[in-house]
């Protein structure tokens, strides 16, 4: 399901030129986040106040001095900075439509980005399942099947810990889908899901290694699931994609050839959805044929091997035996 087609040396330096400019969008932007900033004079004195709510509320930062001027002009760059790479951004992701680059969900794009201001991504969660497929592509260099593209679902994995006191005031996953869209309920009968009133739905899933570090301020509640812990180790890839809005997020991805292996595993797990299945397969094989044919820095080897859970073993074997018969294919 992998495309033979490359990305090109266009499309490569238009992602690499996005993933610059998006990194800059994204630090001005959690700087306007901080609170807006103005002056207010009383008793003939400059003061520097930062919004603090949505109510009109504020707090004094100070007198005017060098210090409260230099924040008062930091602000201002943020808020010039933030509108003018997210305008350039938006022409970039109407290039990366014309040259059909790797896509995701639009809802999970939207996601992704307010995730990303707050420090989620990539801190507490991953990105897997049919959304995280574009990153290993470009991280490839490859076109995408475009059957990959269609996905009905967004599903997470949670990796770090919300309950540190530092974190307190972090807002929960569930906190940031309802910032985005305040029509996300928890569906009461799979605690780990969200729905909103579109039919989009998220999930949550954790590992058993993570079991009890969820913060108890956050709604989603995932079972522990053995698989997950699979998706922990190794190197995760990151990259700028657009979704089919044309709008573009970063994706945190696993690493890729223990995705693929773990989506072997799915599509034999006893009780996965029948219709899921066919799916999972072809995930695994087409991300396991980006890590053997372009991704050098991924090798499956002894030492790989050597990580890999009994599970997962059989899997990586057999894909190593019918990579031997395709070789002597004539």
């Amino acid at each position: 399901m992998v495309d033979t087609t490359p990305i090109g040396d266009e499309g490569l330096r238009l992602v690499a030129n996005m993933e610059s400019r998006y990194d800059t969008w994204l630090n001005a932007t959690r700087t306007l986040r901080a609170g807006r900033l103005a002056w207010k004079t009383s008793n003939g004195k400059d003061y520097l106040y930062r919004a603090v709510d949505h109510r009109g509320n504020a707090t004094s930062l100070g007198p005017r001095s060098p210090t409260t001027e230099a924040l008062a002009t930091a602000y201002e760059v943020a808020r010039k900075t933030a509108a003018g790479t997210w305008e350039r951004l938006e022409v970039e992701a109407r290039m990366y439509r014309a040259l059909r680059l790797p896509k995701i969900a639009s809802y999970a794009g939207e996601l992704l980005r307010e995730m990303d201001i707050e420090g989620l991504l990539g801190e507490q969660v991953l990105v897997v399942g049919t959304n995280a497929l574009c990153v290993y592509a470009i991280e490839a260099g490859r076109q995408l099947d475009s059957a990959l593209d269609a996905t009905e679902d967004f599903d997470l994995t949670y990796v770090g810990d919300l309950a540190g006191p530092a974190l307190m005031d972090q807002p929960s996953i569930f906190g940031v889908l309802k910032q985005v869209d305040s029509t996300y309920t928890i569906n009461s009968e799979r605690s780990f899901q969200a729905r909103n009133s579109q039919g989009n739905e998220v999930e949550l899933l954790i590992a058993t290694a993570l079991d009890g570090q969820l913060s108890k301020y956050e709604r989603l509640r995932p079972i522990p699931l053995p698989e997950q812990d699979w998706l922990l180790p190794g190197s995760r890839i990151s990259h700028v994609v657009c979704g089919f809005d044309s709008r573009p997020a970063r994706v945190v991805a696993p690493d890729p050839r223990w995705f693929a292996l773990h989506k072997l595993w799915l599509a034999d797990k006893p009780g996965r959805d029948p219709l899921k299945k066919p799916k999972d397969r072809a995930q695994g094989e087409s991300v396991l044929h980006l890590v053997d044919a372009y991704l050098p820095h991924f090798p499956m080897d002894d030492a790989f091997e050597s990580a890999l859970p009994a599970e997962l073993t059989p899997y990586l074997d057999d894909w190593r035996v019918q990579q031997h018969r395709r070789s002597r294919a004539p």
